[in-house]
């Protein structure tokens, strides 16, 4: 079984979690319904990047510096909502989330952890498509939550 427990936080945050987990029951159902009308997921996977790509291009400004661009992914609020402990340097950005609130939503769902596993890749376009605008730096997803880890770990190096 998936350990996601989060730690209690401001009503706020758990409101801005509450968001998240919605808009991640939108996505397992719709993924479902495509499923069950005989698509694949993939063309979940190309939307999720193409949205990735637009907050890449429209949400970010475009830099070479990992700090930088540190302040803008991991944003207080995000920072908090996920749990995150952040690292910026030079040469690497490194992102340990402690609690997704994805998993939170796909674990009502279902307790299939390889469907959940899946979901959190798909997810994860979004992250690969914002990184895609970043011609300074590469995305690595490391360990997850979704695939029964204690942290997921998103690393962004200079090339």
């Amino acid at each position: 079984m998936i350990q996601n427990n989060p730690r209690q936080k401001s009503k706020a945050v758990e409101d801005l979690r509450k968001a998240f987990e919605h808009r991640a029951a939108w996505m397992y159902l719709l993924i479902d319904e495509a499923v069950k009308q005989g698509l694949t997921a993939d063309f979940a996977r190309k939307a999720i990047f193409r949205c990735g790509c637009f907050h890449g291009d429209n949400k970010f400004r475009q830099t070479s510096n990992l700090e930088e661009f540190a302040r803008q992914f991991a944003d207080p609020n995000v920072t908090e909502i996920f749990e995150m402990d952040v690292r910026a340097g030079e040469q690497e950005l490194a992102i340990d989330f402690h609690y997704c609130p994805l998993v939170a939503a796909w674990q009502k769902f279902t307790d299939d952890e390889g469907k959940i596993a899946e979901l959190c890749d798909i997810a994860m376009e979004g992250d690969r498509g914002i990184a895609s605008r970043f011609g300074a730096f590469d995305f690595f997803l490391g360990r997850t939550i979704a695939k029964g880890d204690t942290v997921c770990e998103l690393r962004f190096k200079k090339k």
